[in-house]
């Protein structure tokens, strides 16, 4: 065999196994994204109203966990009167599938612009974090929506069982806990429900000790007195 013949050869071969690797690769992706059409059954203050709207998550590797994205491509529900600036609050869940379980909250900003009245409305995206409890194939799939605006509540359920709009191939972190946006089928929290956020229930604490120590304070001020008094 020629030198020439030989060099050819090797690199037949080389690009052979540069083809199959690359083949390897594009079989088993890292992550799965399609739209999806959620058909929402929404509860309002004026009655029940229906809207299908392609959902859309996709996911950005961050630290040990993901941020999702939650896009609506069109709006749902709508309001009989005007929603100025900043009146609408959106928030939403992701339900976990596959390898894990439980949910991951996710929330938006405000209405940038009024939305006028009778007209659907759009909903920003929600972002929130995920962070892998299990290894694994994981699903994403649009859940129950919530919307905020002027003291009232609209609740927007989806009525079509949709299919996962995210596929993550994910690996659990080392602690394989969750994130704190990240919620569980199963509580398991021990203690007293908090209400507030921490610090109001530090504040509250402090105060109740500090009423404590007034009261004992004064009583034993008063002891002292009345013994001085006697004498």
């Amino acid at each position: 065999m020629s030198y020439r013949t030989y060099q050819k050869r090797t690199a037949a071969l080389a690009f052979a196994a540069a083809l199959a690797g690359s083949a390897v690769l594009m079989a088993a992706p890292a992550a799965v994204a399609d739209v999806v059409d959620v058909n929402y059954q929404c509860k309002t203050p004026i009655g029940d109203k229906s809207a299908v709207s392609p959902i859309d998550i996709k996911s950005v590797k961050s630290g040990s966990g993901y941020k999702l994205t939650m896009s609506f491509q069109k709006g749902v529900s709508s309001s009989p009167v005007e929603l100025g600036k900043g009146a609408m609050n959106p928030s939403a869940v992701i339900k976990l599938g596959g390898a894990d379980s439980g949910s991951v909250a996710v929330s938006g900003p405000a209405n940038s612009a009024a939305i006028p009245a009778n007209t659907p409305i759009k909903i920003n995206d929600l972002s929130g974090t995920y962070t892998p409890k299990k290894t694994g194939k994981v699903t994403f799939t649009a859940g129950v929506l919530t919307i905020k605006a002027l003291g009232t509540t609209t609740t927007c359920t989806p009525g079509n069982n949709p299919k996962p709009s995210l596929t993550l191939d994910v690996t659990a972190g080392s602690g394989g806990g969750t994130s704190g946006s990240t919620q569980s089928d199963t509580d398991t929290g021990s203690g007293l429900p908090q209400t507030g956020p921490e610090d109001s229930a530090i504040a509250l604490g402090t105060l109740g000790g500090t009423v404590l120590l007034a009261g004992a304070a004064g009583a034993l001020w008063l002891t002292r007195r009345n013994q001085a008094a006697r004498r």
